[in-house]
């Protein structure tokens, strides 16, 4: 079979040939990542996470977040040695290969354009939750889809489309066609309100913990297995991994940094600090909130909010502090939808450049120096999966493709090392035959507790992309074209 690899000599000078304009440093960078990470998983996903997990939810922040940190030694070696955009896509084009290439690529549309679904779809919950607080909430026609998941039963609510989603989508994609320099700026300046509504949660929520709350500590065990809930009328799953598995998309972003490697200054030194940096920073975050919550508020009761940091603060009586939290929720969003967005519009624009996908969609806007055309599409995918289905559903579904990700670039951090011995790595990942493997085996472990359906729809969605491949990519990328 000719696996077609792509030398990382290649994509260096090809990446030059048609380059994305370099002007983020690394403040910036650590900013991108804490702006794509911080987002739905701590400010929605925590009362899903509590309903799987018990107080353990705790144990499954820190699970997730060290296979996480596994991972982002693998990237940060990979990044500093290739630093082009198209992240693992990129990388594994190198390593092992276009086909192995194209699958992680299409992979990587679940990790970031339907992570960045789930986040509007977040957003909204907490948008709505304060406009209830004024009196002015919108119907759950124009706030939920049609197949958000009810009563067991897809499009048994009252949904039909989730209209602010869509609007957010609309507002982030505008300013990224405007240009990345101004859309780090206004995600910097919103990722220091996001951290301070989340500081000013700890700091309330800490004292006020109810140590009671944590005992049972971990109610339906360790492992992730299905069990009726009467309220849903189906079978839902629970366990510490089960919570694991759905809270893993709290980390996923950070590897957004690398996707911004073409267009960033000295990215051999500063991707490295990008994604170290701002993973270290958000595990600390996501372990003093998550313990304010659960602590503070019984999971029974807690499990039900579409805005559970707000609604913690309300039920200890800081009324108006929870709606700040929500205005803040409101306000800091978007930086998450627009991060997502920004590594997905990259990372099509690789795949673009190498004509897997048309390449007229990689064409850089004449003033200012985006893919626009990208990101149009990409914003209208995001539009039509938020407008249609449920914050869980579309997160869980989002965390295979992000796995297979972690796995493929892990795996190409040993490759390389074997194949490629003496080719410079700016940064090097520590004890690399134990990190690799164990991010790997975390990754597996990870998607081993997702449910069934959405393992499901995960092979469904490969089976496509493989179609595609065969029927379109294959006979038209550049080697394809070069060989014949």
């Amino acid at each position: 079979m000719d696996w077609r690899i792509k030398p990382l000599d290649e994509i260096l000078a090809n990446a030059e040939r048609k380059a994305l304009r370099r002007s983020l440093g690394p403040f910036q960078l650590m900013m991108l990542g804490i702006g794509a990470i911080i987002g739905t998983g701590i400010f929605v996903l925590t009362a899903v996470g509590a309903e799987r997990a018990g107080p353990a939810l705790m144990l499954s922040f820190v699970i997730a977040g060290t296979v996480c940190a596994f991972a982002a030694l693998s990237y940060a070696e990979l990044s500093s040695m290739v630093p082009v955009a198209g992240s693992a896509y990129t990388y594994s084009y190198g390593v092992m290969g276009e086909l192995v290439a194209w699958v992680v690529g299409w992979n990587l549309i679940l990790e970031y354009a339907v992570a960045a679904s789930a986040v509007a779809v977040g957003w909204s919950g907490y948008m709505n939750g304060l406009l209830q607080s004024w009196g002015a909430g919108i119907p759950e026609t124009f706030t939920a889809g049609y197949f958000d998941l009810k009563g067991g039963q897809f499009g048994a609510g009252q949904g039909v489309v989730n209209l602010l989603a869509v609007s957010v989508v609309v507002v982030v994609c505008a300013l990224l066609v405007r240009g990345t320099r101004e859309s780090a700026a206004v995600n910097t300046a919103l990722v220091f309100v996001k951290l301070l509504a989340l500081g000013v949660f700890v700091v309330i929520a800490i004292p006020n913990i109810d140590w009671d709350n944590f005992s049972p500590f971990m109610p339906f065990g360790f492992l992730s297995h299905e069990v009726y809930d009467p309220q849903l009328d189906a079978e839902v799953a629970k366990g510490v991994m089960a919570a694991a598995a759905l809270i893993f998309f709290a980390y996923v972003g950070f590897d957004a940094v690398s996707t911004a490697a073409e267009e960033t200054k000295n990215p051999n030194r500063n991707v490295p600090i990008g994604l170290i940096g701002s993973l270290a920073l958000c595990t600390v975050v996501y372990l003093l909130v998550a313990a304010g919550a659960v602590g503070t508020m019984p999971t029974e009761e807690l499990k039900n909010s579409k805005e559970p940091l707000a609604e913690v603060l309300r039920n200890l009586g800081f009324q108006r502090i929870g709606d700040l939290i929500g205005v803040a929720a409101v306000l800091a969003l978007p930086t998450v939808v627009m991060m997502m967005i920004f590594g997905q519009v990259r990372i099509f624009f690789a795949m673009s450049r190498d004509h897997l996908l048309p390449p007229a969609l990689s064409a850089v806007h004449p003033r200012f120096g985006t893919p626009w055309i990208m990101t149009v599409v990409t914003g209208v995918l995001v539009m039509a999966i938020a407008g249609f289905f449920s914050v869980d559903e579309i997160a869980e579904l989002s965390n295979t493709g992000t796995l297979l990700a972690f796995i493929a670039v892990s795996a190409g951090v040993l490759v390389l090392r074997r194949t490629q011995p003496d080719r410079p790595r700016p940064f090097r990942c520590p004890a690399v035959w134990v990190i690799a493997p164990l991010a790997i085996g975390g990754c597996l472990f990870l998607l081993a507790s997702v449910p069934p359906k959405s393992l499901l729809r995960f092979g469904v969605w490969n089976v496509v992309g493989i179609a595609v491949y065969l029927l379109y990519s294959r006979g038209r990328s550049m080697l394809a074209v070069r060989a014949a």
